[in-house]
């Protein structure tokens, strides 16, 4: 039983950081996935890779799975360099410009 520690990445549809923060513990398949003849649906034996636990430091989920006795590997988070600009958007619309804008 192998699990893996890491901290998922912002969607790459939005630009806040929601649902970043915290810590995933997941189980890694000990077995292969199988198509269902009948249906053609996509099953498997194994009901560990339905569990994902959340914590809220890197900390907690290593003491979890140290406690339990269960085999992870940790992965550091990419982070992304924070976009900071002067005004940015808000200076399309400021009332103190000091030259013309137009497009």
């Amino acid at each position: 039983m192998l699990a893996r520690i890491y901290q998922p990445s912002p969607s790459a549809t939005q630009s806040g950081t929601a649902r970043s923060r915290c810590w995933i513990l997941e189980f890694e398949p000990e077995s292969s996935s199988f198509i269902d003849p009948l249906m053609g649906w996509t099953g498997t034996a194994d009901m560990r890779n339905q569990v994902r636990l959340e914590f809220a430091t890197r900390k907690d989920a290593i003491d979890y799975a140290r406690t339990r006795g269960i085999a992870f590997t940790e992965s550091n988070p990419n982070r992304r360099k924070p976009v900071i600009r002067k005004r940015g958007y808000a200076e399309n619309f400021a009332v103190d410009r000091r030259e013309s804008w137009t497009h």
